[in-house]
């Protein structure tokens, strides 16, 4: 009898404690969006996005996503590589750059694959000897840009990527104004 009691007691807590932790977890997840968020784009952009990361960066980019490729193009009606990053740029970090890839490389310091860091230009020559293609580099090996797929996310991994990539790229600090269109 004292231990078909002792075990309905222990059974009885079990329960509360799993409805407590179940109860606290939607706690939790309520009282921070930004960890929803930074899971929601980790599960859709396939980059794992963690609590330090720019939503306002993901968040454009899935907007984009998807968004026709078209040479000279700048609007969700159709957006080059170039555009596309200059548009994220200008949106997300407040920041003008040039519209072609190769002067935006030149607004760049250098930097290897290894040293890249999230918001970070990924510059490539593809079947050409200049740089003919641009993205922004997510972390996780991840880039955005708009080929001819449209805006996507792909990795610097993949085979025709790896093969094309030139170098990454940091905006220089200093005076941003130096890098206004006239």
């Amino acid at each position: 009898m004292i231990k078909k009691f002792l075990f309905s007691t222990l059974i009885v807590l079990c329960s509360f404690s799993a409805v407590f932790a179940q109860k606290k977890t939607k706690e939790t997840n309520v009282e921070d969006p930004d960890n929803l968020a930074s899971q929601y784009f980790s599960q859709v952009m396939g980059v794992a996005v963690d609590a330090t990361a720019n939503l306002k960066l993901y968040k454009f980019i899935y907007e984009w996503i998807g968004t026709p490729y078209r040479f000279g193009g700048n609007t969700k009606k159709g957006i080059d590589c170039s555009a596309f990053a200059k548009t994220i740029y200008e949106k997300v970090f407040n920041t003008t750059i040039l519209r072609n890839s190769r002067d935006i490389f030149s607004m760049v310091d250098p930097v290897s694959k290894d040293e890249l860091k999230e918001g970070d230009l990924v510059f490539f020559k593809i079947k050409s000897r200049s740089i003919s293609h641009v993205g922004v580099y997510l972390g996780d090996n991840r880039f955005a840009h708009s080929s001819s797929g449209g805006v996507k996310i792909s990795s610097l991994n993949d085979l025709y990527y790896s093969r094309y990539f030139y170098k990454g790229g940091r905006i220089l600090d200093g005076d941003k104004k130096d890098f206004v269109e006239e």
